[in-house]
Formats: structure tokens, C-alpha cells, sequence
């Protein structure tokens, strides 16, 4: 399967209706929330509106609780977000304290198993650890439930942890969250091909990309030329602020997009994420 995932990508896009010259390139929102505690700071219509305004047309969606996933993925079987692609995760959280205990908490694995039984989910997290946090038994039992179940992993992690997780499970397939937000792009390239068809970075809140103008780094550009297909955008609307900035964050990604040739861009835009998630579902 995993050979013929970027075939089938290919294919896909090569049979997707072409884009208009004056129609902003499609993007995947790879990390994206849609949290409740106790209410979303957008109803689900704003939401909606956001990603067409701003051609969003996948998200992968993880929410504080899980009920706001269930929300999305409502919508989209019932036709009211035609269009949208929705790749649901399961989020190891109830509330915002669960982020610093969540890796010695038996009952998060219970909400793991129980949230599975939806039959929808296509990964786990996004979840945080950090350093030696990752060695528990939980987050082993974690990543093996993922594996046994072609699950992703999506982890706001430092270097150590995201090692560990994979001697946890050799087969473990991760999304890193920010992609170690500062980690130095040359050691990121040496982790992306040491962990080949298993590991791919998401970019939001990544430092370095551009200067101060806006141009791409000669580093950054280097490293899209060698693996573009291993890329993905993001918006992590953890915070109200991140919403009410959406329209910015993905202008910010658009302008370095259009400093790389064509089909890098579009990999990174939204091809990868057919490429790991796909083929595409809108129901």
C-alpha cells in the first residue's frame, strides 16, 4: 500500500479539473483545531466560510475534546461542507491539563480505544512530549495500537522524544508538529532520510523558512528541492488568535510557496497530504 499511495496521488492530481491563473493554490491544513472548552471561538458555519475563503480544501482535524472532529466529519456526511476532505485524528485530551499527564494516564488510553470504535479515525494526536516523557508505558502501548491499526502519529515532540517513539515501533509513521520548530534544517534533512516513508514535517509556527523580507533561506529552499514530498502546512489554531488570524497565516505560506517551482508547491500545498492520507474522501 504504502507503494502505491503516491501513485495513486498522481493520479489524482493529474485528473483534477486545472486551476483557474487567478485562483489561490489549494492547501491542506494539516494541523488544525477545532477546540471546545466550553465553546469554539468560531461556530461551525465561520469555519466552513474560512476554508473556502481561503481554499482549504483538506484539514486533518484534532480537537480538546474529540467533539469537535466529531463536528466536522458530521458535516461533511451530511453535505454541508461540500467539498471538503476532513482526515480525522483522535485527540488524547479531554482538557487542557491532560497535556502534561497524558503519557502516565491510563485512562487516555481508554479514550484512545474508545474514540477508535467511530471507525473513522486515521491517526492519533496531535499529542505533546518531551525528552524521556516519551519512555512510558503508555505512550509505547500509544504508538503500538497506532501500528497495529495503519494509524498515524501526529507529536509536538523534541528530537529525543520522536527517537524514542520509533525504538518504541520501528513501524511507527509520524507527522512532527512544527518540525522540532528550530531544530537546524540539515539535521532535519538527516532524519527525514533516516526515517524514510515514515516521517514527515509539519511546518506551522517552523522557525527559519524566510528572512526577515520574506524570502526563502538558501537552506530551506535546499531542503524543499530534496523533499518536498516529505512537507506539510499547517495553521494550529490552539488559540483563539490563530483563527482570528487564519487568513494571514496561509498569505504567509502562499508567498514563500510562490518561490519554489510549481510542483514542489504543490506537494507541499496539498499533494503530500494525498499522498499519506489519500485517496481523498468528502463522502
Amino acid at each position: 500500500m504504502r507503494v502505491l499511495l503516491p501513485m495513486i496521488a498522481v493520479a489524482l492530481l493529474a485528473a483534477a479539473p486545472a486551476a483557474r491563473a487567478d485562483e489561490p493554490l489549494e492547501i491542506f491544513d494539516a494541523h488544525m483545531h477545532y477546540n471546545q472548552e466550553p465553546k469554539p471561538f468560531y461556530d461551525l458555519d465561520k469555519v466552513l466560510q474560512l476554508y473556502r475563503d481561503n481554499r482549504i480544501t483538506g484539514v486533518l482535524a484534532t480537537s480538546r475534546p474529540n467533539k469537535g472532529t466529531h463536528q466536522l466529519m458530521e458535516a461533511v456526511a451530511s453535505g454541508k461542507a461540500p467539498g471538503l476532505w476532513v482526515v480525522p485524528f483522535i485527540r488524547p485530551y479531554r482538557v487542557r491539563p491532560d497535556i502534561q499527564t497524558w503519557f502516565n494516564d491510563p485512562a487516555i488510553f481508554d479514550l484512545i480505544r474508545e474514540e477508535y470504535q467511530r471507525g473513522y479515525y486515521r491517526g492519533i494526536g496531535e499529542f505533546h512530549l518531551y525528552g524521556k516523557s516519551a519512555e512510558t508505558e503508555w505512550v509505547k502501548k500509544t504508538v503500538d495500537f497506532a501500528v497495529e491499526r495503519n494509524l498515524y502519529l501526529h507529536c509536538h515532540c523534541d528530537e529525543e522524544a520522536l527517537l524514542i517513539l520509533f525504538r518504541h515501533n520501528a513501524k511507527a509513521r509520524i507527522v512532527w508538529a512544527h518540525t522540532g520548530f528550530s531544530t537546524d534544517p540539515a539535521r532535519v534533512g538527516q532524519l527525514l532520510d533516516a526515517h524514510q516513508g515514515a516521517l514527515w514535517g509539519e511546518l506551522s509556527y517552523r522557525s527559519g523558512i524566510t528572512d526577515v523580507t520574506g524570502k526563502l533561506t538558501g537552506e530551506w529552499r535546499a531542503l524543499f528541492a530534496r523533499h518536498s514530498d516529505r512537507f506539510l502546512l499547517g495553521s494550529d489554531t490552539w488559540i483563539n488568535e490563530r483563527w482570528f488570524g487564519y487568513a494571514a497565516i496561509f498569505k504567509s505560506y502562499r508567498g514563500w510557496l510562490a518561490q519554489l517551482p510549481p510542483d514542489q508547491a504543490r506537494r507541499i500545498a496539498s499533494g503530500n497530504a494525498v499522498a499519506i492520507f489519500g485517496p481523498r474522501r468528502t463522502e
